[in-house]
């Protein structure tokens, strides 16, 4: 009769090979990501638009570049929901390269949580660089 391990073995050390490297690589990327983005990046979240003087063959080339490291991204925080590592903020980092209907809606409802916005400014802090605004202000007139 076989045990559990004898059974599964293999997929419990590629679980833990996957969990070890997703910890490592937030611990890294993630930081260096967060302290590269302007202050008011939440703040101005927008539609990547085609410069005029940019090849059109060079736009969709980063368009598909974006989405390839949004979706890298957005996948390994949902793992790391589970696993090791920096879930929410890497979620956060994902959906902000992604262009969907709603995201503006998905990333407000996230930076709502103080919890988030410290642990955001506490890295940005790190880094030595300004924290990030999270409200948008209301133009009176």
């Amino acid at each position: 009769m076989q045990t559990f391990f004898d059974q599964y073995g293999s997929i419990i050390t590629w679980l833990g090979i996957v969990s070890s490297i997703t910890f490592v690589l937030s611990l890294l990327i993630i930081p260096w990501g967060i302290c590269k983005l302007d202050p008011h990046f939440f703040i101005h979240l927008h539609k990547h638009k085609q410069k005029e003087d940019e090849h059109p063959l060079i736009f969709i080339l980063l368009r598909i570049l974006r989405y390839f490291f949004g979706l890298l991204l957005l996948t390994a925080g949902l793992l790391m929901l589970f696993l090791p590592g920096q879930g929410l903020l890497t979620i956060i980092l994902g959906i902000s390269l992604l262009d969907f209907p709603g995201k503006r809606t998905v990333i407000d409802w996230l930076l709502q949580r103080p919890s988030i916005q410290k642990a955001l400014n506490w890295i940005r802090k790190k880094g030595n660089k300004e924290p990030f605004s999270f409200t948008r202000q209301k133009i009176s007139g």
